[in-house]
């Protein structure tokens, strides 16, 4: 069995493949995910998985160099972008509007779904390597 924090096979997998400024999404229940990005469902019912405790999760085994969040967060849900500026105070943030980051979807390797049921709780993270 593996013994790494993430035990999801397709989460481990996608970021076993991925490489430098390579993209994954995380993000709530509602976020629309194009039909040709992979998708990672986890949602179990309202609030459960979170959202952060999926990004604590795959931080674990992710190397980030950068961060991608909806410009809606800083207004419409200003306690997640706390918690996610927390979990990543050294790491870069570019806001964009929230229908840039729908889009920027076709170009990520998955979209992890979670349970999260509050507004603009998603996030692209920008993969870094580890040399």
């Amino acid at each position: 069995m593996k013994k790494t924090k993430v035990i999801n096979s397709d989460i481990s997998r996608v970021i076993a493949q991925m490489g430098h400024f390579d993209k994954l999404s995380i993000g709530d229940a509602g976020m629309p995910v194009p039909r040709t990005t992979e998708k990672i469902d986890l949602a179990v019912t309202n609030g459960v998985p979170s959202f952060m405790e999926v990004l604590n999760n795959v931080l674990e085994e992710l190397a980030v160099q950068r961060i991608y969040l909806a410009e809606e967060i800083k207004t419409e849900n200003p306690d997640m972008l706390a918690a996610i500026e927390t979990r990543l105070p050294e790491t870069p943030i570019s806001f964009i509007p929230h229908t840039e980051m729908k889009q920027e979807l076709n170009n990520c390797h998955a979209f992890i779904r979670t349970g999260e049921m509050t507004p603009y709780a998603n996030i692209l993270l920008e993969s870094n390597v580890v040399f």
